[in-house]
């Protein structure tokens, strides 16, 4: 189900708390109304069934004249029982509906609001974080509708209730018994604000631990790989008991809470007891009357007891709710924003102009980046780890804004261009390739809005120097790979990987050292292939093998975030400068393998 366009969350998490949870109910304000308006007919019912006891102890017991109403205030009391149920029912399957309509229309939003937040937020926001507030949290918020704000409703129902109908009986009565109703509401004020801070921070620190979790489970064989198992477990050891700490303060506040407030109650409805009896002793009130307060002060007293048990509760729903919010306000990525737009496919004509970038709170990543390649070309990018190489090419799909400078794609100003069009007209390939946990087939086709011939995907497979590897499975291109594509070796995740972009047909190609987990062997299929299929196309390329970098059209050589040379390979190589250091180096070790084999076969 897609996320209901007619609500705006994000414009509605920016008002305040409570202002914001009401316009989170648009489209269920009515149904959760009746909801609300059935527990008050149940409220009505219980009441009157004291006024039924009160009528039949005071005018039919004892009177065999009014022997013929029992039958009529037995059926009262059935009714009023029948009535209360039904309306009970009725008030929680609306409020149901309601809760769970909420909680699904909020998560679906929540989800598709994450996948449009830029790069930048992904950068620095916890996958354990972003899942406790998509799962924990909006389960919180489902329960506050569900049990709590509709069960406070039914408490202040039955409070309105009874203490109307408890001043009809006796003024002094309903006078009585509101006695301690101040101090229970203060106290329970006071334990409001104390437990929205203590479950705020047990809610920071279950993120943390299911932070922990998915991170050893993502990279649960690197972990076996070097036998560091008791390292984790001790690590999620102080996770968890600092969760136990937070849990075991949350808990405190509960306890202190219960038995406080069960004094008061019990200190409330003993003295109300009291009072009435002396009425009834001195002849004030009837003893009809005085059944009739007992009952109804029991539901006077103790949902207000409930009442502040759940505005502590209630503290876990404004909490999460908060949480959620923080997510919701972060502004999207405009996808589509951006005046200009080639006319028709993508050229691929590309001039970096001055550029500069760096990421929040560091110094310049990129620095004064200029360089120009016509359509068509291959530019290969060469340079230490860190110098920048990845970083340049997530400019061109707006993965990032650049801070100074031009960039011009096609003679358009790179930020004027929609990044929805950008991105459908590149394809890249990451240095470390992601695959879903489907089949390959559905792998291959990820990028391709279309129902895809069985023909193209083993074309694309072919050219990638996959498809022999996925014919020899079992189940072909229906076989499932195991999550993260684990299931698959480094170099086919990598070759399935480059035949979904190669699927894809885009007009600008980005390969981010995609051949770096093949073997030499392998990598001359994929670039035979490749370069049939790169044939007008524009191809960035990073590598860190010059035997990969020599075939580009203009190589690139980035240092601390500047291109330091550039050229082609025979321009470069015989300049002084990094790239012939690496060549040379490179070089040299080629001729001692060359060596050593040769010894190995003499």
């Amino acid at each position: 189900m897609a996320p209901d366009p007619t609500v705006d969350l994000q414009n509605t998490v920016t008002h305040g708390r409570l202002r914001g949870l009401w316009r989170l109910m648009a489209g269920f304000r009515l149904t959760y109304l009746w909801a609300t308006l059935s527990l008050g007919v149940a409220a009505l019912s219980k009441t009157g069934v004291y006024l039924v006891l009160r009528d039949f102890v005071d005018s039919v017991l004892g009177d065999p004249a009014a022997t013929p109403r029992l039958p009529l205030l037995a059926g009262a009391v059935v009714g009023l029982a029948v009535f209360e149920g039904f309306f009970t029912f009725l008030s929680g399957r609306l409020a149901a509906r309601t809760a769970e309509g909420i909680a699904l229309r909020l998560r679906n939003y929540l989800f598709d609001h994450i996948q449009r937040l830029p790069f930048a937020y992904h950068d620095q926001a916890q996958t354990g974080d972003l899942i406790e507030r998509s799962t924990s949290d909006v389960d919180a918020l489902r329960r506050f509708f569900a049990d709590q704000v509709i069960m406070a409703g039914r408490i202040v129902l039955l409070f309105a209730v009874n203490l109307t109908a408890l001043l009809a009986l006796d003024w002094r009565l309903g006078a009585v018994s509101i006695v301690a109703i101040p101090i229970i509401i203060v106290l329970s004020l006071f334990f409001f604000r104390r437990v929205s801070k203590a479950y705020e921070a047990y809610q920071a620190q279950e993120a943390k631990l299911s932070t922990a979790l998915q991170e050893n489970l993502a990279g649960v064989r690197v972990v076996k790989a070097f036998a560091r198992q008791t390292f984790e477990s001790e690590k999620f050891d102080r996770q968890n008991w600092a969760k136990y700490q937070r849990g075991r303060q949350l808990m405190t506040m509960h306890s202190l809470f219960w038995p406080i407030s069960d004094v008061l109650c019990g200190l409330q409805m003993l003295g109300g007891f009291v009072f009435a009896a002396r009425l009834a002793i001195a002849g004030e009130i009837s003893l009809g009357t005085y059944l009739a307060y007992a009952g109804m002060v029991v539901w006077l007293i103790f949902p207000l007891r409930n009442l502040a048990r759940l505005i502590v509760q209630m503290s876990t729903g404004l909490v999460s709710f908060g949480r959620v919010a923080e997510v919701i306000r972060q502004a999207r990525e405009p996808l589509g924003q951006g005046a200009a737009r080639p006319q028709g496919p993508l050229q691929g004509e590309v001039e970096f102009a001055s550029v500069g970038f760096a990421y929040k709170g560091d110094s310049h990543v990129l620095k004064e980046i200029t360089f120009a390649c016509r359509p068509g070309q291959v530019v290969a990018l060469l340079g230490a780890t860190g110098s920048g190489k990845s970083t340049l090419v997530n400019l061109l799909p707006r993965f990032y804004s650049y801070s100074g400078g031009s960039v011009l794609i096609d003679g358009l100003e790179l930020k004027e261009i929609p990044r929805q069009y950008l991105r459908q007209e590149m394809g890249i390939v990451e240095q470390e390739p992601f695959l879903f946990s489907r089949s390959i087939r559905d792998n291959i086709t990820y990028g391709v809005g279309r129902d895809v011939p069985q023909v193209e995907v083993e074309a694309a497979a072919r050219a990638a120097a996959i498809h022999d590897v996925i014919a020899g499975f079992p189940d072909g291109y229906d076989t499932r790979v195991g999550e993260r594509g684990v299931t698959l070796s480094g170099g086919q995740k990598q070759r399935v990987a480059i035949a979904r972009t190669l699927l894809k047909d885009p007009r600008l190609l980005i390969l981010d050292d995609s051949t770096s987990s093949v073997d030499t062997e392998t990598e001359e299929v994929i670039w035979e292939a490749l370069e049939r299929l790169m044939r007008g196309r524009t191809t960035f390329l990073i590598a860190h093998r010059i035997q990969t970098v020599m075939r580009a059209d203009l190589i690139l050589v980035l240092d601390h975030g500047q291109i330091v040379q550039q050229g082609t390979h025979a321009e470069l190589r015989d300049q002084p400068g990094i790239y012939r250091q690496i060549f040379e180096v490179q070089a040299r070790i080629d001729e001692e393998v060359q060596k050593e084999v040769d010894r190995v076969s003499a």
